[in-house]
Formats: C-alpha cells, sequence, structure tokens
C-alpha cells in the first residue's frame, strides 16, 4: 500500500452559511473561529493555504424566507451576503475569498460539473411522485413540508432532516405532512428529477472514512478525525445508502443544463459545496494563479482539503461531495473533516425562528472592541467533541478570571516593573538560576503543545495551553518578587524582567492565532513587527529595545453587562 507523503499545502474550506440571515454565535463557535484560527496558525508556519468560503444563496430556505418577507430571494441574498461578510470581517476571519453562489461564475462552474456527471452516467434520470401544493400549484422541495418525525415523534421536521433528533428524512418519511406554503396537506403528483445512485459508493466509502483508504492508497489518518463525524458516516453507510435526488422542481438557483429540464434547479447540495471551486476560481483569476492547483489531483500535489463544518452538515461534506468529487475524476478527496456539535444558548437551543440567539452583527456593532474577547470565550467553550452552552455569566468569569487576572495581568505588571526600574528600556540578562531554566524549559513544551494541538484540529485544548504561558508566567514573577529582590540585586531583576519580557513575547506569538488584535498590541508594546511561528526564529525582546508604556489589554466586566445582555435577550424572543 502506497503512503501519501506529507502535505505542505492546505485548501481550507468553513460551510457556506445560508443568506437568509445573520450569523449567530453557535455558527461561529463551531465552524468559522476554529477554521480562522487552524489557518492563521498555518499561514504563520509560512505554509501554502487558501481559506475560502462565501454566501450560499439557493435552497428553498432562501426561498422561503423571501416569500415570508415579501421580497425576491435576490434582495434577501443581497441583503444577508452583506451582513454576513462585514460581520465576519469584523471578528477577524481572515478568509482569502468569500464568494457567493449566485454569481454567474458559479452558475457555470455548477452547471459545468452537473453536466460532465449527467454525460459520464453518473447520474439515474427517474419518474416519482412528490408532493405538490394545490393552491400555490407548485411542487414542494424538502423545506416547503415539515410534519412529525418517524423517528423522535417531534412536531415540525423538514422534509429532508429532524432538527431534533438530527434524522435524516425524505418527505414522504414524514408524518402528516403540510406544505409550509398554504399551510394545508399537499397532495402527490408525477415529477422527473436526476438521482446519485449513492448505494453504488458505499464499498470505496466505508474504507475511506473507516481505514483512510482510497484506491489502495493511505489516503488520511482516520484516528485524526473526530469520532462523531466516523460514527455517523459509518452509520449512514451501513444502513444503506439510497439515491438521492440532484435536481429540484424550483424557480430560485442553478438551472440545470441538459435538455428536458425546464424548471428544475440543481440541488442546494450538489450546488453548495461546489461554491468552493467557483470560489476557489474567482480568487485565482483575481490573483493570477491556476486554480487547479487547490483542487485537480494531477495539479496539486497531495494538497490537503480541510471542511470545518457543524455536525449538520457531516453527511453533506462526508459522504455526499466526496462522491460527486470522485465521480468527477479530477478532484481531489477531503483530507479531513473537523465537524463541531451544537453551541446551547443560556439553557436552550439557538432559534433562528424564536430569535433566541445572540447575532453576530448585533454584538459586534454594540461593543466593537470586544472581538477578541469573544473569540477568546467562544474557543474556551468550542463544542468540539460535544454540545457546549455560551452563558453571560460564563463570558464575564472567562474574561475576568483569565483574560483579565492571567494574561493581561501578567503583560500589564511586566511592562509596568520595566518601565518603573528601567524607564522602558529591556535589560539585560545574566546568570539563570534553575528556576530560569524551568521557566524557558515551560516554555518550549507549551509550543509543542499548542503546535500539535492545532494540528490536530483541538483547538480549545491548544488555546487552553497558551493561556497555560500567562499563568506559569504569573507563577514565576510572584516566586522571583522583583519588586522586593531590587533593594538587594538589581542584576538578579534584570534576569527576571528579561525573562518576564521573553514569556510576553511568547505570549504575542501564541495566541496570534486566536486573539490576533490583542497579539499585535503586546508585539506593539514589545517593539516586535512580525508574527511567525517558534521554529522560524527564536522569540525575545532583545537587550536595550524600547518598551513602550504600560496599557490594558482587558478590562473587566460588572454585572450591569451580563444584567443587560440577558435581559437583551429575554425580551427579543418574546
Amino acid at each position: 500500500m502506497k503512503n501519501k507523503q506529507s502535505n505542505s499545502s492546505y485548501t481550507v474550506t468553513a460551510a457556506l452559511p445560508y443568506a437568509n440571515g445573520p450569523i449567530h454565535l453557535g455558527h461561529v463557535s463551531g465552524v468559522y473561529l476554529p477554521a480562522d484560527i487552524y489557518v492563521r496558525y498555518l499561514r504563520m508556519k509560512k505554509k501554502d493555504v487558501l481559506f475560502l468560503c462565501g454566501s450560499d444563496e439557493h435552497g428553498a430556505a432562501i426561498t422561503l424566507r423571501a416569500k415570508k418577507e415579501g421580497v425576491t430571494p435576490k434582495q434577501i441574498v443581497d441583503k444577508y451576503h452583506g451582513i454576513i461578510k462585514k460581520s465576519f470581517s469584523d471578528l477577524g476571519i481572515s478568509f482569502d475569498v468569500f464568494h457567493r453562489t449566485s454569481e454567474e461564475s458559479h452558475h457555470k462552474t455548477a452547471q459545468e460539473f452537473f453536466e460532465k456527471l449527467w454525460k459520464d452516467g453518473k447520474f439515474i434520470e427517474k419518474k416519482s411522485e412528490q408532493y405538490f401544493d394545490q393552491k400555490h400549484q407548485q411542487f414542494l422541495a424538502d423545506r416547503y413540508i415539515t410534519g412529525t418525525c418517524p423517528k423522535c415523534q417531534t412536531d415540525g421536521a423538514y422534509g429532508d432532516q429532524c432538527e431534533s433528533c438530527g434524522a435524516d428524512l425524505s418527505p414522504m418519511d414524514l408524518i402528516s405532512p403540510t406544505s409550509t406554503l398554504s399551510g394545508e396537506k399537499p397532495v402527490l403528483k408525477e415529477t422527473k428529477h436526476w438521482y446519485l445512485p449513492m448505494d453504488r459508493h458505499e464499498e470505496w466509502l466505508r474504507e475511506w472514512v473507516r481505514d483512510g483508504v482510497v484506491d489502495g492508497e493511505q489516503f488520511h489518518n482516520p484516528k485524526e478525525w473526530r469520532n462523531q463525524v466516523i460514527g455517523q458516516c459509518l452509520s449512514w453507510i451501513d444502513g444503506g445508502l439510497r439515491p438521492r435526488a440532484m435536481t429540484r422542481d424550483l424557480d430560485w438557483g442553478v438551472k440545470v443544463p441538459i435538455e428536458n429540464a425546464e424548471g428544475k434547479v440543481l440541488y442546494v447540495w450538489l450546488d453548495a459545496p461546489i461554491g468552493y471551486i467557483s470560489a476557489t476560481k474567482h480568487w485565482a483569476e483575481q490573483n493570477n494563479k491556476d486554480w487547479k492547483k487547490y483542487w485537480c489531483k494531477k495539479e496539486a500535489n497531495n494538497r490537503r482539503l480541510i471542511h470545518f463544518i457543524g455536525k449538520d452538515n457531516i453527511v453533506f461534506h462526508a459522504i455526499i461531495f466526496p462522491i460527486l468529487l470522485k465521480d468527477h475524476g479530477e478532484f481531489i478527496l477531503p483530507y479531513n473533516v473537523p465537524s463541531s456539535e451544537f453551541l446551547n444558548l443560556e439553557g436552550d437551543k439557538f432559534s433562528t425562528s424564536k430569535n433566541w440567539a445572540v447575532w453576530l452583527h448585533e454584538y459586534l456593532s454594540s461593543y466593537p472592541d470586544k472581538e477578541d474577547e469573544l473569540r477568546y470565550v467562544l474557543t474556551a467553550i468550542a463544542p468540539e467533541s460535544k454540545d457546549a452552552e455560551f452563558t453571560w455569566k460564563e463570558y464575564q468569569a472567562r474574561v475576568n478570571n483569565e483574560l483579565v487576572a492571567i494574561f493581561g495581568n501578567f503583560i500589564n505588571r511586566t511592562v509596568v516593573l520595566i518601565n518603573k526600574y528601567y524607564d522602558g528600556i529591556a535589560p539585560k540578562r545574566h546568570e539563570l538560576t534553575e528556576k530560569d531554566n524551568e521557566l524557558i524549559d515551560s516554555l518550549n513544551l507549551a509550543k509543542e503543545k499548542i503546535a500539535k494541538n492545532l494540528e490536530l484540529y483541538r483547538i480549545r485544548e491548544a488555546q487552553l495551553e497558551a493561556m497555560n504561558i500567562a499563568r506559569a508566567g504569573n507563577k514565576y514573577l510572584a516566586e522571583q518578587e522583583p519588586w522586593k529582590v531590587i533593594k538587594t540585586d538589581e542584576q538578579r531583576v534584570e534576569t527576571v524582567l528579561s525573562l518576564s519580557l521573553q514569556v510576553c513575547a511568547t505570549l504575542s506569538i501564541a495566541f496570534y492565532p486566536f486573539l490576533p488584535k490583542t497579539a499585535l498590541r503586546i508585539q506593539k508594546l514589545l517593539g516586535l513587527n512580525e508574527c511567525y511561528w517558534f521554529e522560524e526564529k527564536s522569540v525575545c525582546v532583545e537587550a536595550g529595545a524600547l518598551i513602550e508604556k504600560p496599557e490594558m489589554l482587558f478590562k473587566k466586566i460588572e454585572d450591569d453587562f451580563v444584567d443587560k445582555e440577558r435581559e437583551r435577550l429575554k425580551l427579543s424572543s418574546k
């Protein structure tokens, strides 16, 4: 069996958000923030990485929102694409390109993809009975139908998925189906669609997911995949995959580009992931690059394709999209699909319909100087392997007890002492003691742990190790007591504060992927000017360097902040 060589280039995607509403903190915590942290780390290591995303602007969810607001789908996607894009930018999510699937270039890419698979015999054409709304005289896409879930008996399940238990459904599975357009019971009517025969792919999918092997080649290490991804995929495969329609009866979306397909558009879960490819083409054209180097087997040179997603997207990114890529024949398969569980809010699930959410754009508008606070808290509670919960009380505790009392406190103490004793000039380092060497060893170990965790997509643990550097610095200062020793041994204090500056510099590097704005503020304080990862060169502040006047990196959050946000949430959800 052939082993894949170690890769040094990456195509990283974050799930395309639906442009039918703004982004809330649940989306950020599970997908976009961990993806950004991972990418920032790769860039610091001088890796060749392309970070992709964009608005998913087709599908029934868009048309439902348009009908609800009495506007066109185009007006909906234009509005929310702008809100989403600005929100990501304001939070420091560093996409290389944020595209949109309503662009003509995307329609062309998706149609060409579909047409090739159709010509290659990868689809089957068949007629079937589907639900039809007689009042509105139209076939009903999956999301236009709700009913009782046959598996958990919860009302309000959609025709493609139950959001309560996560079960994959088809409209025919629903008990007491109802049209979301008219509120009436739909009737069955014959229509024609093009299906992806997923059952033909079970054998190679199982081997790829379970063992990491494709066509006899070790493609990835399954031990690096999250258990929930492997478990959900194998459950689907072992339960027997079924053909799935790749077209829909809708008037909003990418038109099916073959004969006798009037009134048909591409299924959003074929259309949307191809958005990653069309986004790459758009970026490559603007930057004079060859897009194939980021996607195609022949040109990509063993490039790693990484999909950051939520658990409700596992099947689409780890089964359906890989089938489409392999059927096409030219494209690389995903190397890893780091999927997160769900983030809950103050004792309940995030709910767009009930407005039980903290919307990212509203938070950033209210607190434009607190984006790094939010990044820190969301990473600290990230739902990587199990559901987690965001509360404003924990937000307050994390900021006050960690960012203020540990991280900010250490930076401030060090800079204050150097300005007090040495007029802001970095002191020389003299003979090192056992405690000094222990501190240096702890820094080196922390750097290794952070890197290892990031490379295994354990973003939360990586941030914890970064904070442990600040803990070690505070412990060192408390033990060495330079404010006392200065009276008897000035040379020893020079060494202690020189090492403390090294801890500050280390923190500015270690925290850059997590808190980029804060890390750059620390770099400016220390007179450093480049965020590289540690092995590129040693990180230290040279003796004689000018250290700026101290400033508070974070401010303590008072109880009235928590009370105000809880009340805002309660009022908005009524």
